[in-house]
């Protein structure tokens, strides 16, 4: 059997080396990006620069990955306490990392305005498509007949409307400076490559930028990990991977 090694197999430095073991469930997405998120952070060597801003739910797991500033906040409240944090201290970098539930249903009208406004900070949103720390019930992201614990016979876009697609409204709003994307966690060579230019944006153009991650859920899923990353390529059908323009058509 060859054996296939991992040269990349390493932890970012501006991870908490004394941390607990990861809290996240085995196979969730989220970690996947906040590792990269990690590298990212070390290769732009921001980590005493930077101010991470979380949300409720399983985003407020950051906490304990990383070794540099973090302000947890209210459910759907990390951008407008993200936005304040900048607004009194231009010289930080301001990021904002919440969950599909925090951003497009009691946060959407934060980031909404954060977008209009083009104000200088970094959003991400790792969308898995429900309401994962509360059991999985369906979201706005969740897709036409998508099973969940709110949704046991898949949801009914005549009743429960189709997939919300975040950046495509956000795009509509942004200011030609803003950088507007969407990621999977299926190809971390991408990721990195566009959180390494949702940060830039920021640092570069002081302008708003949004990246939109998939990230699988097992647990709520209920699958196993061939299967997390069939369900997520389903997810990229529905949810296009790329960069985006203002006014795209």
């Amino acid at each position: 059997m060859t054996k296939i090694i991992d040269k990349n197999f390493s932890m970012p430095k501006c991870f908490n080396q004394n941390s607990k073991p990861s809290l996240y469930c085995p196979g969730c997405g989220q970690s996947i990006f906040l590792k990269h998120f990690g590298f990212v952070i070390d290769e732009l060597s921001i980590q005493n620069k930077i101010t991470l801003g979380i949300d409720i739910g399983c985003s407020l797991l950051a906490w304990n990955f990383f070794n540099f500033d973090i302000v947890q906040t209210h459910h759907g409240r990390s951008v407008p306490v993200a936005v304040g944090y900048k607004l009194s201290n231009r010289r930080r970098i301001v990021v904002s990392i919440m969950g599909d539930g925090g951003g497009y249903a009691i946060g959407l009208q934060s980031l909404l305005h954060a977008t209009f406004r083009n104000n200088p900070i970094s959003v991400f949103v790792l969308n898995n498509t429900g309401y994962s720390m509360t059991g999985g019930q369906m979201a706005p992201t969740s897709i036409p007949g998508e099973i969940t614990t709110t949704s046991p016979a898949g949801k009914d876009p005549k009743t429960s409307g189709r997939a919300f697609h975040g950046p495509e409204l956000i795009k509509q709003l942004s200011d030609d400076k803003s950088y507007i994307a969407r990621a999977s966690v299926s190809n971390p060579i991408l990721l990195q490559k566009m959180i390494k230019k949702t940060l830039e944006n920021q640092i570069k153009n002081n302008s708003f930028s949004f990246l939109e991650v998939l990230v699988p859920c097992p647990t709520n899923w209920k699958t196993t990990a061939k299967e997390s990353f069939e369900f997520l390529s389903k997810l990229e059908n529905e949810f296009p991977i790329g960069e985006m323009t203002r006014n795209e058509k």
